[in-house]
């Protein structure tokens, strides 16, 4: 039979054995990522076997209930943290933010007003300020942190779509979209698909595509031909870190045309936006920070526990205004924008906090050394893979993404299935250039020269256990 809660202020005993238990299992768990074999060992079905498909009648312990879950789960569970884990750009999670989660869990703070949650509420707006400052946007930009990059997209989207309205005289918030003056929605032709996603739950329909070169970065001179063909109101996407080949569009360059039509300009840098962080790579992002908004996630290069996305916009009025609700029982703040003005939900747990433990952890300069790291483990893995036989890098590895292939498309799959059976590489198969390939995303925050050298032996590996 479960627990009953007992009586206020004698509460504190019945977490112990739990948390307890759940800490042993966290630590065993983290102890053994980086050696374990990455795919899981069972599916979910396997999983729901081993948790009990049945509601029972009475409910168990819960220190039992914890270790049932973590009996249950942990054979099919993908090995993320593992710093030879690059199958999509997944970062893992630092010591430091772990910590921080599980205080954020603990505190359970439901954090949508500043007023009555002014502790974490500080933190988020202190990580904001520092994102802003490390990335060499705009100062007073505002920040949000939301689920990930496709609802960060939309924060952007949103606001840009209702900004553009408001400029022909519509009032999107009043009025609705229908019936609105057409809003364009222009993307390169190999912007990521969440891009495509967030522009669908705002109605703006499938995008206007602009042809991309080799590299996935977007034509400007295509770019420019699309703006002058239709004198309707647009948001343009541009990229920095394409998916497949790790590049940056000329951001000066389409910033300058896009502007010169009045569109609004949204930066999707899931991973790529860090690349600001560093004087060594910042010049991949040069001109970015003349953009309108911008998308990020800190739970891939930064490596802090899912979820936490962060979108960006340089006007704080703009996104109030299309994010923002009011009611005399939320009390709101009249001074300065609430969380809940800045993210497509009112109530969230305070998901920033991580973010900023990380940024408190590691500086300006660790900032810098982990994005350098990242991109140095993949040109290591480029270099080392190039050399085996039969293998072509496709991509000129600029960052953090390297894409490889065989001579055909079937021996590219062969390859990643034989590192999955192994296990002790990950790197998913993709298409790209109309070409099966295996895509090595490296996001985690431990892979290191070390790592990257294990990687390439797993590989050649691999490569001698093909059976033709």
């Amino acid at each position: 039979m479960a627990e009953r809660p007992s009586a206020a202020g004698a509460r504190r005993p019945e977490y112990d054995r739990p948390l307890e238990i759940a800490s042993d299992r966290a630590r065993r768990w983290l102890d053994g990522v980086a050696e374990r074999p990455i795919p899981p060992e069972i599916d979910a079905d396997a999983a729901k076997e081993r948790l009990g498909r049945a509601l029972p009648s009475r409910g168990e312990p819960a220190a039992q209930v914890v270790e049932r879950l973590a009996d249950g789960v942990e054979p099919g569970l993908l090995g993320i943290g593992s710093p030879r884990f690059f199958g999509w750009v997944m970062g893992g999670v630092q010591p430091v933010a772990l910590a921080a989660d599980w205080l954020v869990s603990a505190w359970d703070q439901n954090t949508g007003l500043r007023f009555a949650t002014p502790g974490v509420a500080a933190v988020e707006e202190l990580a904001g300020e520092w994102i802003v400052d490390l990335l060499g946007l705009p100062a007073g930009s505002a920040v949000g942190f939301t689920t990930g990059a496709t609802m960060a997209h939309f924060v952007g989207l949103a606001t840009g779509r209702d900004e553009l309205l408001r400029r022909a005289g519509w009032d999107a918030a009043q009025d609705g979209v229908f019936g609105a003056p057409r809003v364009r929605f222009v993307v390169g032709a190999e912007r990521h698909g969440t891009v495509d996603l967030a522009g669908r739950y705002l109605g703006l329909g499938a995008p206007v595509v602009a042809a991309a070169d080799d590299e996935g970065r977007i034509d400007v001179g295509a770019l420019g031909a699309v703006l002058a063909a239709d004198p309707d109101p647009a948001i343009v996407v541009l990229q920095a870190g394409n998916i497949h080949s790790g590049s940056f569009d000329d951001f000066a360059r389409a910033i300058e045309v896009a502007h010169e039509a009045g569109a609004w300009v949204h930066v999707d840098g899931a991973f790529g936006l860090w690349a600001g962080a560093s004087p060594r790579l910042r010049h991949l992002v040069a001109g970015y920070e003349a953009a309108d908004s911008w998308s990020t996630d800190a739970h891939k290069t930064l490596s802090v526990p899912y979820d936490c996305g962060i979108a960006i916009v340089r006007d704080e009025h703009a996104m109030q205004r299309a994010l923002s609700m009011h009611a005399s029982y939320l009390q709101a703040s009249d001074a300065v924008a609430d969380p809940h003005e800045r993210v497509p939900e009112l109530s969230r747990r305070a998901r920033g906090v991580p973010t900023w433990a990380v940024l408190r952890a590691l500086g300006r300069e660790g900032v810098s050394e982990l994005v350098e790291r990242l991109v140095d483990s993949a040109k290591r893995i480029a270099v080392g893979v190039a050399r085996l036989p039969g293998v072509e890098v496709l991509n000129d590895v600029v960052f953090t993404q390297v894409c490889l292939a065989l001579a055909d498309d079937a021996a590219t799959e062969a390859l990643s299935s034989r590192l999955w059976e192994e296990g002790e590489v990950l790197a998913m198969t993709s298409r790209w250039r109309d070409r099966a390939v295996v895509r090595f995303s490296v996001s985690n925050w431990a892979t290191d020269a070390t790592e990257a050298d294990r990687t390439v032996a797993a590989v050649a590996r691999a490569l001698a256990a093909d059976p033709r």
